[in-house]
């Protein structure tokens, strides 16, 4: 694999050049994989004549780019039709190839593939999180179909990320957010552990460029002096084996910077206070040789209890199996020993793709299909969440690790993510007992439905068939499921009111015309509507006008002729003074709403948008219209309902100055506030709030509220900020309580 072996993982440099076709060829022929010589010489001649006028950022011919996907998948042992679409990934969306043309020339299956791995164009949405939400959505579709279209994306990202310095600065920070939030998890729920560490080591390295310096030097001065004691741990751990009969192969690895620095942040501490970044791998023959070696290890080390894992009994749900314990060295300082056979260090390492299995171009309908089934959960997700960016936020929740396993009182095991409440439970074994949960036991004991799961505990559930959901349980649960099933739930309640809502508005205006409902609904005219709108039933209509998407002010020109209208003219004001009292009327903001007009527009306080941020505009009940940022937290993963959304777009820049929060880590150094505070006022920005700690270890925490005119201004304030000598970072605070979800009430 390009850059796989052959460097660094941490030191981003750009790969060499193109592999030729006898380099893939002789990379599938290593792998033990059936070469069709004249189908990829075929396939290479195709995507090389497409792509022969096109150059990379970085001044390469852009077929080096598909060339080095494609070697990528050969070294991870893919098949010969993945390497094709690895070849061919770009040539829908990048050339005027076009997916009939590619099919006759093909066949179907690389067709569909390759179209599987296609952007959705932008110019088919309003805004750009939409068409990126919507290619998310289809790629995991097509990879519910095919699982190699997924990772013919992750190889194709992994490959982006690798020749990323040819980018800007901002496209970086954004691939690289983009890579850490979707891309390497990914990687981890199909068990690809070397694809995962790359990814997440190179978006580390773009992120956090520092940080990444500053731990990469003190990691590597670690290893330099433990040099001896490694040496002296892996010789012993030789001898102990040898003596107690087991064949094995013994290596050492350090962890990933990522995970480290993850680590680090998470418990507050110093990497001189990290004493298990190093583990010792022992891969073994037979899997009871994995329990023997186990023995030899305590015996040898004294067992640090509590730190003994098991996931042979009880793989992970991502294929791992391993032994992981930790024992205390001579020096009293702790190291981690991994212990497994070597089919589960192959799988370990390449995940699905170790053993992949097909019938016919499908996922073969064995053990390995059932575990990718989390991909087929997602389809039944999207299918109750015709919004994609919903669907977005669900992927991002559903790709958090599951480290949690719990037992249904008849034994039955299920593993849930960490945090995970009863609640999630009730969803993970049914919609109907989840949607009627009442209560739970936990190891035979009422508990509250938000108290967190703990492996081992065996969880009943109560239930009634009187209860149904409230908006409340959104925060007791954490899992995409779960979540999904009280959105869907919630979103057809509230579409329910909003039918009746505008059913009773519009037949109180067509009885002051003399008219009833049934007949205007049955009008030509109405069929007419529906059609120009877009609508397939009459209750779609009837939502809007309940939601406010719509008024009868608008509605009414084109349900009834003018004779119609005419005959009982509407009262000065009237239409007005009745929005008036179901809405506030003015403009707090500098923003233009599509549709009713003279409503309140509100900046969400949950996430201060400035002007040149995208927006949405979200309709409450009774406040008129919030306006958040597309990337805030409580749009994203709380109470967003679709229905509810309206157009709108900032309609000036000189709209004042606007309040932003950001968040400021700092090393803990003398004068560091004064030079952030010096720094702001060189920017002309006045400071409306700052608040500092330093609770952390070496750290310090700072967060500021200024006043901002615009994006542009925002982002030279946290340039200047980022380039300060011991800042480490500056980000933008984003609140995702419950407290900033009422905005969306």
């Amino acid at each position: 694999m390009p850059g796989f072996r052959k460097r660094s993982p941490t030191a981003p440099v750009a790969p060499p050049k193109a592999p030729s076709l006898a380099d893939l060829i002789a990379r599938l022929e290593a792998n033990g994989r059936s070469v069709d010589r004249p189908f990829l010489e075929k396939v290479y001649a195709y995507s090389a004549e497409m792509h022969k006028d096109q150059v990379r950022r970085s001044g390469e011919p852009y077929l080096t780019h598909p060339a080095s996907v494609a070697a990528i998948l050969a070294d991870l042992r893919l098949d010969q039709t993945c390497v094709a679409v690895g070849l061919l990934h770009d040539v829908l969306e990048d050339t005027l190839t076009t997916r009939a043309a590619l099919e006759a020339e093909f066949g179907a299956e690389i067709a569909e593939l390759v179209d599987g791995v296609t952007k959705i164009g932008k110019h088919l949405y309003v805004r750009k999180d939409e068409a990126q939400a919507e290619t998310f959505r289809k790629m995991i579709l097509a990879s519910a179909r095919d699982l190699r279209v997924i990772l013919v994306k992750l190889a194709d990202r992994l490959h982006n990320m690798m020749t990323l310095d040819a980018m800007s600065t901002e496209a970086r920070r954004r691939i690289s957010q983009e890579t850490l939030e979707i891309y390497a998890p990914i990687a981890n729920r199909l068990g690809m552990a070397k694809v995962k560490g790359e990814l997440e080591d190179l978006a580390f390295f773009y992120l956090y460029p520092l940080q990444f310096a500053s731990l990469q030097e003190k990691v590597d001065e670690r290893l330099r002096v433990g040099k001896k004691g490694i040496a002296e741990i892996r010789e012993r751990l030789v001898t102990a084996l040898a003596e107690g009969g087991i064949a094995a192969e013994i290596s050492f690895r350090v962890k990933r910077y990522y995970s480290i620095f993850q680590k680090l942040r998470r418990q507050g501490i110093d990497i001189s206070e990290l004493y298990d970044y190093l583990a010792f791998r022992i891969v073994t023959e037979e899997l009871r040789d994995c329990y023997a070696a186990l023995g030899v290890v305590h015996q040898g080390w004294r067992p640090i209890p509590g730190r003994f894992k098991d996931y042979i009994a009880m793989p992970k749900p991502n294929l791992y199996q391993s032994l992981h314990t930790t024992v205390l060295g001579g020096r009293g300082q702790p190291f981690e020993v991994q212990i497994r056979t070597r089919e589960m260090d192959l799988v370990a390492e390449d995940g699905i793709a170790a053993h992949w299995r097909y019938k016919e171009g499908r996922l073969a309908p064995d053990g390995a299909d059932k575990n990718v089934r989390w991909l087929r959960q997602l389809v039944e997700i999207q299918t109750e969440q015709s919004d994609p960016r919903s669907f977005l936020s669900s992927l991002k929740l559903d790709l958090y690790p599951d480290e949690v396993y719990v037992f249904t009182p008849k034994g039955d095991v299920f593993a849930l993510p960490r945090d995970a409440t009863p609640l999630d439970f009730a969803y993970r074994i049914h919609t109907d007992l989840g949607h009627h949960c009442t209560g739970a036991r936990i190891n035979g004991r009422l508990a509250p439905l938000r108290t967190p799961l703990k492996t081992g505990d065996i969880v009943e559930i109560l239930s009634s068939p009187t209860r149904n959901p409230s908006r409340d349980w959104l925060g007791l649960v954490v899992t995409s499921r779960a979540k999904s099933k009280i959105r869907h739930w919630l979103n057809t309640q509230q579409t329910e009111q909003a039918i009746q809502i505008g059913r009773r508005m519009l037949e109180k205006e067509l009885a002051r015309h003399k008219l009833t409902l049934k007949r205007t609904v049955e009008s030509e005219r109405f069929r007419k509507l529906l059609a120009e709108e877009g609508l397939g039933r009459p209750e779609d209509l009837l939502a809007r006008l309940g939601y406010g998407k719509a008024t009868l002010a608008q509605l009414l020109p084109r349900l009834l002729s003018a004779e119609e209208l005419q005959a009982t003219p509407e009262p000065p004001g009237a239409f007005r003074r009745a929005i008036g009292r179901l809405l506030p009327s003015g403009a707090a903001a500098p923003i233009a709403v599509s549709g009713p007009g003279d409503l309140l527009t509100v900046l969400a306080k949950c996430c201060r948008p400035v002007p040149g941020d995208e927006i949405v505009g979200y309709i409450t009940r009774g406040r008129g219209i919030s306006v958040h940022s597309i990337d805030c937290p409580n749009v994203r993963n709380l109470l967003y309902n679709p229905e509810r959304e309206i157009e709108v777009a900032w309609s000036r820049e000189d709209g004042g100055v606007f309040a932003v929060s950001l968040v400021i880590e700092t090393e803990d150094r003398r004068g560091m506030l004064a030079r952030l505070t010096e720094a702001i006022a060189k920017l002309d920005t006045n400071i409306r709030q700052i608040e500092a700690d330093t609770e952390r270890p070496g750290r310090g925490d700072i967060e500021v509220v200024v006043e901002v005119k615009n994006r542009g201004h925002l982002e030279k304030i946290r340039k200047a900020l980022g380039a300060l000598p011991g800042v480490l970072e500056v980000s933008r605070r984003m609140s995702g309580s419950a407290r900033g979800a009422r905005a969306l009430d």
